[in-house]
Order: structure tokens, then sequence, then C-alpha cells
């Protein structure tokens, strides 16, 4: 099958390349303790981190979808990891950013529009949809390696505190998005399975899926089951819960350096 993705369309975005390597020398700079502000650079490698993970879950998405059939894929720019290219900038890139600074979730993103009329097969389309999450999953699970291969004494506390919060983002993204709730990958997953009734009847409530699943986080009660989830699967790989929340507080540099961590991790050294 022709793929129809010509080398340009292919070719790797400037864009995309320049955010690796603002992850990549502020997590230097993390390491070393090079910058004057340890949370400026947890703040600048957890954002660029963030959204070079969007742009690989969306990509994700585009080459699964050209593969199924979706030959249209490479023109739209999709497959360049320019997140410029995605069908709605504020959706895919801005809200995302946001929620982490305001919250510490990380927010799924729908970015590509994939013309699915070209696609036959319902599994096909169940894994379209299940590869963004996955690749988060993949993300995460690459940055918690230095946890139980490395962890305190061989990597600086700080880094780790950095990555033990930016693998948290990838896990309650792919968490958040895998829910089979209307407008989210989950329910992209199993929509091909379901009746043409059932799909007719839950189309409109698409839009307004990812609205009601932060509603639910709204309530104390679902927030503190979400979180303690996610923690519990952090700890699974050794990031234990001090290192998770200090890596948010370094990431909200704004408030202060939190001395309190610096003599946490010191004690775990």
């Amino acid at each position: 099958m022709t793929t129809a993705a010509t080398t340009r369309d292919r070719r790797v975005s400037p864009i995309f390349l320049g955010l690796v390597a603002i992850m990549g020398i502020s997590g230097w700079a993390v390491w070393t303790g090079f910058s004057a502000s340890t949370g400026f650079a947890v703040f600048l490698f957890v954002v660029s981190g963030w959204i070079v993970s969007l742009c690989l879950h969306e990509y994700a998405h585009a080459r699964t979808a050209l593969h199924g059939g979706d030959i249209s894929i490479g023109a739209k720019g999709y497959l360049t990891l320019n997140p410029l290219k995605y069908t709605h900038a504020l959706l895919s890139i801005v809200l995302p950013v946001l929620f982490v600074i305001m919250g510490g979730i990380g927010l799924p993103g729908g970015a590509v529009f994939i013309e699915r009329g070209r696609i036959n097969g319902r599994w096909k389309h169940s894994v379209i949809s299940a590869a963004g999450p996955l690749t988060n999953i993949a993300f995460a699970l690459v940055l918690l390696l230095p946890f139980p291969f490395g962890g305190p004494g061989t990597v600086p506390g700080p880094f780790l505190a950095a990555l033990a919060f930016l693998a948290m983002l990838q896990v309650t993204a792919a968490i958040l998005n895998l829910l089979p709730v209307p407008g989210l990958d989950g329910y992209g997953v199993v929509e091909p399975w379901l009746s043409h009734k059932i799909r007719r009847q839950v189309e409109p409530f698409a839009p307004f899926g990812l609205l009601a699943v932060f509603g639910c986080l709204w309530i104390p009660e679902v927030n503190n089951v979400f979180f303690e989830a996610i923690y519990a699967i952090m700890r699974a790989f050794g990031a234990d819960n001090i290192l998770t929340d200090c890596g948010q507080a370094w990431f909200r540099f704004w408030q202060g350096d939190p001395q309190v961590c610096r003599a946490a991790l010191a004690l775990r050294m």
C-alpha cells in the first residue's frame, strides 16, 4: 500500500528539534546545578518535555492512521512533529500547558484530523485511537528508568524530582485519555465496536466529554482517589510522593525555592 507521504512530509520540524534542545539543555542545567534558579530550569525542562510528549502523542495517531489508509496525513504536516500543524493549537498545546502550570494534571490534547472514511477495519480504528495514550505510557516508562536502576546517590535529587513530576504528567494523561468517555481516545478505541445507533446517540456529547472528566476531578473524593492511584503507580517504579511533590514545587519557581525539598532530598541521598 502506498502511503503517499513524501520525504518533505516526513521531515522533522526545526520547531520540534528546538523543543528537544531546550529539554536537553534545561535537563543538563538541573542535573549540574548550572542554573542560578533550579526552579526555572525545572520549569523549562518539564514544559518542553511535556510539549515534546504532546507532539509524539499526535505523531503516533497520525502515523498509525497513515498506515491504516488515510494517505492525506502527510500533506497536512502531521508527520513533521510540528505542533503548529495541529488542528487546534489552543486546545492541543496552550491549554495542556496551562493545566500543568495550574494544577499539575496532564491534560489530554486532541489535535490531528483523521479522515476515518479512508480507513477500513474496526481494529485499525481502535489502534489509531490507542496509539497516542500508549506513547504517553512509553514516554513515562523511559522517564522512570532511573528510579529502579539508579535513584538517589547516583542521580541528583532535583533532576530526579523533575523526572518524577514529568513522568506523573504522562501517567495522568494516559489514564485520562484511556477513559471510555466521548471525545477521548479511550472512547475512540471502543467506538468501532459499538452499534451505529449507540454511536449516533453518543456523538452529541463528544465535545463535552473532557469537560465532564475534569468536572468530576473537582469533586474532592474523586480527586483523592484519582491521585492516590497515580501516586501508587509512581511508587511502584520507585518514585515516591516526596520526589513527585518536590518536582512540582520546583516547577512552580515563582513561589520561591522549596528549601524543604532540598533538605528532604538530601536525607534520601
